[in-house]
């Protein structure tokens, strides 16, 4: 893995940062629809889950969640080309569109779906796990999604210990010190 990373080479050694990414995504009722992603004021987007959690669950391991969600923090693109020997055309220069996210994680023990008439809900994942942020490729998200803030659960700033952070320049305000614990996924 350390290879592979070792492989890629931005050209120029720039990184541009932009401020909106357009998703195009069909509907329930197949027609064509588009989410703007703006990192200050519509930043949450779910993906699929990977097929791993799939397995977990037919061992009885853990709760299956078709979906996980992220607060987009950042939308770049880079000029990159790789030598990884398996990649076709891999010293061809191409532009590459990433995302930047804080990663949300399900509420352990808790019960949702229309048998208990409960929105799903889920919580930033704290920042000192390794997968608290990360990279994401635009071409991953399904669509934008509305998250709900849990306001009898109330704010905390254990998930995130410093006052003033980028992973909490969201919804028009740059002055949150901390983060609300828990959101509703709306469906």
């Amino acid at each position: 893995m350390a290879n592979d990373r070792q492989s890629l080479r931005i050209q120029g050694e720039r990184i541009f940062s932009v401020q909106t990414c357009r998703l195009h995504y069909t509907t329930y009722d197949t027609q064509r629809e588009s989410d703007t992603i703006n990192p200050t004021y519509c930043a949450d987007v779910m993906v699929r889950a990977p097929d791993e959690q799939e397995s977990a669950e037919d061992q009885g391991t853990s709760t299956y969640e078709p979906y996980w969600y992220a607060r987009v923090l950042g939308v770049y693109h880079a000029n990159v080309s790789t030598s990884h020997p398996e990649a076709p055309n891999g010293r061809q220069v191409r532009r590459m569109d990433f995302l930047w996210v804080r990663w949300f994680g399900a509420e352990p023990r808790y019960a949702h779906g229309f048998g208990q008439a409960h929105l799903p809900k889920i919580g930033f994942v704290p920042s000192d796990d390794k997968y608290a942020f990360g990279f994401l490729d635009p071409a991953q998200v399904i669509r934008c999604c509305h998250l709900i803030p849990a306001f009898n659960a109330g704010r905390t700033s254990d998930l995130l210990p410093c006052k003033q952070s980028d992973a909490r320049r969201t919804q028009g305000t740059k002055g949150d010190q901390d983060d609300w614990i828990n959101y509703y996924v709306g469906m």
